[in-house]
């Protein structure tokens, strides 16, 4: 359910019809709560201007409820979620749960379920905000990188062995494809682990062709394709063929290859050479976070999981920081940049832009921030500045 028109009577005779998106909320752990309400609160003001409705629909998934009934998120809970178009998330992370358990029993359930095969972090400098990187200003550093989000070497495929000899046999289960590994392992080594990583053409072209459509509908005209084909060949030369066939269905737009050690090196050297970056899973991971610490830090990065064709989830990239629970004192923005992205999944971009222009402004002005940026400033006056530049324009 994307959204569906409700009538409003202000005259019998001229009834006025509003589209109304029904959006689940997932606010978390930690400073989870706390964030959300302030994107919410930004959402909400957009939608007064341009003329839509929000109906938030809350589910408590997180520690405290993991801790009360052993609960983390079942079919029934997934059956329902995808119902939907987009997921606003907070953040999951509890120190009183064991790690691990929170962000692989819902977090990544929710990506895989869903086939959220593309992980979307847009890599952007504003005006007003300090870069690590000398000399570089927001003209310099404008980029997005598309994260493969579903294989490589997370696909849960491993192990530990200590002995001589093992048969194992495990199972890779996707919607696109099943593959089987039949494994006999021989060890003179007092113990081993091995991570089984894996790229399908068929997850490589969509993740791919998904980059150059994005490239070619913002006007982007370049496309830079990662991988490590010089060492790990076996994997990358096949993610590196399906680029440059699908480069070729896109003649308008040029690209190149970076093995992922030198692109976090012209990272942080030349980000301007950049403006959308391919890469997969494991390597993506890796680069997003380089990006986001040259963009000001965790607070300002946004992210997506998308299912182009289906549920996607919209969060900041950094975690739940359960010291600062109850505060009031994180910044917000990472999390209110995630709505304008998630509007802009379910067509509302114009409300999306307005978003980021109410992040922009707050920020060159400089007077409203946190404290992670300098300020001050509450994480609900970082909200409430954003949503009133929202309504007066």
């Amino acid at each position: 359910m994307i959204g569906a028109w409700h009538n409003i009577i202000i005259h019998p005779s001229y009834p006025i019809y509003v589209m109304m998106y029904k959006i689940p909320v997932i606010p978390g752990d930690g400073v989870g709560p706390e964030i959300i309400d302030e994107g919410k609160k930004v959402i909400e003001a957009v939608a007064d201007v341009e003329g839509f409705d929000i109906e938030w629909i809350t589910y408590d998934f997180g520690g405290d409820r993991y801790l009360e009934s052993g609960k983390l998120i079942d079919e029934g809970d997934l059956r329902e979620l995808g119902q939907y178009k987009a997921i606003y998330l907070g953040a999951f992370g509890d120190p009183r749960v064991e790690p691990g358990v929170l962000e692989l029993g819902i977090l990544l359930k929710l990506r895989f379920y869903f086939d959220q095969y593309v992980n979307l972090r847009p890599i952007k400098l504003l005006e007003g905000v300090w870069t690590p990187i000398k000399d570089k200003g927001p003209e310099d550093i404008d980029f997005v990188v598309v994260r493969e989000n579903t294989e490589d070497f997370y696909i849960g495929i491993g192990g530990r062995f200590k002995g001589r000899r093992s048969k194992v046999h495990l199972e890779l289960l996707r919607d696109l494809y099943k593959v089987k590994f039949d494994l006999d392992i021989e060890s003179s080594s007092e113990e081993i682990g091995y991570q089984i990583g894996v790229i399908s053409r068929e997850g490589a072209e969509r993740v791919i062709d998904y980059t150059f459509k994005l490239a070619e509908k913002k006007n982007m005209g370049h496309v830079t394709g990662i991988d490590k084909a010089n060492v790990l060949n076996e994997m990358y030369s096949l993610w590196r063929e399906v680029f440059l066939e699908v480069a070729a269905r896109y003649p308008s737009i040029t690209t190149e290859f970076n093995f992922v050690d030198a692109a976090t090196m012209w990272f942080v050297k030349n980000p301007e050479w950049y403006r959308a970056v391919v890469a997969p899973n494991l390597f993506g991971d890796i680069i997003t976070d380089l990006g986001a610490m040259i963009q000001g830090g965790l607070g300002l990065a946004p992210g997506g999981n998308i299912n182009p064709e289906g549920t996607s989830m919209f969060e900041p990239i950094h975690g739940s920081a359960p010291k600062y629970t109850g505060k009031n004192v994180v910044n917000p923005i990472a999390t209110i940049w995630a709505g304008a992205m998630l509007l802009e999944e379910l067509g509302e971009v114009t409300a999306a832009d307005r978003i980021i222009t109410g992040i922009k402004d707050v920020l060159k002005e400089g007077r409203v921030r946190t404290y992670d940026l300098g300020g001050s400033s509450k994480t609900s006056e970082v909200g409430d500045e954003i949503a009133r530049r929202i309504r007066e324009v």
